[in-house]
């Protein structure tokens, strides 16, 4: 109610396609005047608005879908708004990103947003490989079943959510590991706007013979084993209990 209140109020309402946001405002007998904000016209147009703001009207900002400036336009916009002194006010709306990372399953304490994936090879292979936390992108339906693939390539078993036209009729969502969802979507073409999250890259586990030379020289070095041991697994990726326990079991044998 909030924002259609603020469409309502608005002298203008700036929009990627003028003629997606007029059924919105149709449908809500609201008359206030369309004026179009795109990928090709930002720029110039942002002056333009932040001129008619300078002078005292309010104009209001909205996506096709989504959230403006999260894969959208608006940024070159906001940006203007801040350095003129114009107040910028967000009144949240539908956004896949959130939502598909709320819906996939994932851990959502760290979270990395990247907005549509690479379409080099190994720009993307690198990115999915270093991801250190959970990974949300969006992704073009006609590229998703490589993408599954590459991922299923470097670790089957990483769990993996493709969240299909989310807040919309048709919404889906289908989670497994890579294998199993590159699997589905080999044989069944995606259709219309994805969310993909990837859970992060597990760390390499450095073998236990090199993790064992740093432990000791650290201990040569005087430091404490139990405090070294818990040093180097986390740079490791091995148990801090069993490095110990193996320094340990040397130490006893000498």
């Amino acid at each position: 109610m909030r924002v259609l209140d603020a469409l309502r109020a608005a002298d203008a309402v700036a929009c990627e396609d003028t003629r997606h946001t007029r059924l919105l405002l149709e449908r809500y007998d609201i008359s206030t005047r369309t004026i179009s904000l795109h990928e090709h016209n930002e720029r110039p147009r942002a002056g333009e608005l932040v001129e008619r703001m300078r002078s005292g009207d309010t104009v209001a900002l909205v996506s096709d879908a989504g959230t403006p400036l999260v894969s959208d336009p608006g940024f070159a916009l906001v940006r203007a708004c801040i350095e003129a002194g114009i107040e910028v006010e967000a009144l949240p709306g539908p956004s896949a990103v959130l939502a598909a990372l709320v819906v996939s399953g994932l851990p959502s304490d760290r979270w990395l947003f990247v907005g549509f994936l690479p379409r080099a090879r190994g720009q993307l292979s690198d990115l999915l490989a270093g991801a250190t936390d959970t990974l949300v992108a969006f992704e073009s339906p006609a590229r998703l079943a490589k993408t599954l693939e590459l991922l299923a390539a470097q670790d089957p078993a990483r769990a993996v959510a493709v969240c299909r036209e989310l807040t919309k009729l048709h919404e889906e969502v289908r989670r497994g590991s890579a294998a199993e969802v590159a699997a589905y979507y080999r044989e069944v073409p995606a259709r219309g706007e994805v969310v993909l999250v990837v859970a992060a890259a597990q760390a390499e586990r450095a073998p236990m013979q090199d993790a064992l030379a740093a432990l000791r020289a650290l201990i040569d070095a005087g430091a404490k084993p139990r405090p070294a041991a818990a040093a180097v697994a986390k740079l490791t990726g091995l148990r801090a209990n069993e490095l110990y326990r193996e320094i340990t079991r040397e130490a006893h044998t000498r």
